[in-house]
């Protein structure tokens, strides 16, 4: 399989790793549109949210409870967003399941949600 985030996981890529344990893998995003913009995904493959399955659902929970143990570590105290793109409409580039954890500025919702970062 020829996925990045798969590499990224294995160590065949380097990434800046933030959060690790057993079934997640977090690490910054190299082109982030928030002061906090971390990339937070399962160590196995899924492809993306449509591909979420009563077998493979509990590794979501597992991204779920280690964002809630980055933020705290981060001293991410205002509040964050996590966001996951399913398709290429919605914007989704890398077919591995992935859930953009943004934080560190105060996030409108719409066009200017969070584009207007220094």
């Amino acid at each position: 399989m020829d996925c990045l985030f798969c590499k990224i996981v294995d160590g065949e890529v380097p990434s800046t790793k933030v959060y690790e344990d057993e079934y997640v893998y977090c690490f910054k995003d190299i082109d982030p549109i928030a002061p906090i913009h971390y990339l937070v995904i399962p160590k196995a493959h899924i492809s993306g949210a449509s591909e979420i399955t009563e077998e493979n659902s509990g590794l979501v929970a597992k991204v779920f409870e280690a964002a809630a143990k980055i933020a705290k570590a981060e001293g991410i105290e205002n509040g964050f967003r996590i966001i996951t793109n399913c398709g290429e409409d919605a914007g989704q580039t890398v077919k591995h399941l992935h859930f953009h954890l943004l934080a560190g500025v105060k996030m409108g919702w719409g066009k200017e949600s969070v584009n207007a970062v220094e």
